[in-house]
């Protein structure tokens, strides 16, 4: 019964961790489009997203790494 409980409480947790994820990327790309700090098209705004996700959805540290190459190959 306690994993369970535990399993339940971990559920509930990601939703609002991923929840909360998702506001502040949808914030992000609003403001960065309002402010025309930099346009994005649809791949780089999917790299984007995928990667903000990947940080703040994530139970560990993010590494940075640095891409020396461009997403159009």
């Amino acid at each position: 019964m306690l994993r369970r409980q535990q399993a339940e409480a971990v559920v509930a947790a990601r939703k609002i961790i991923v929840h909360a994820a998702v506001s502040m990327i949808e914030m992000a790309l609003k403001d960065l489009s309002e402010k025309k700090v930099i346009e994005l098209d649809e791949e780089r705004k999917a790299a984007m997203v995928g990667n903000l996700l990947v940080v703040l959805c994530g139970d560990t540290e993010a590494k940075p790494v640095i891409n020396t190459g461009t997403l159009y190959q």
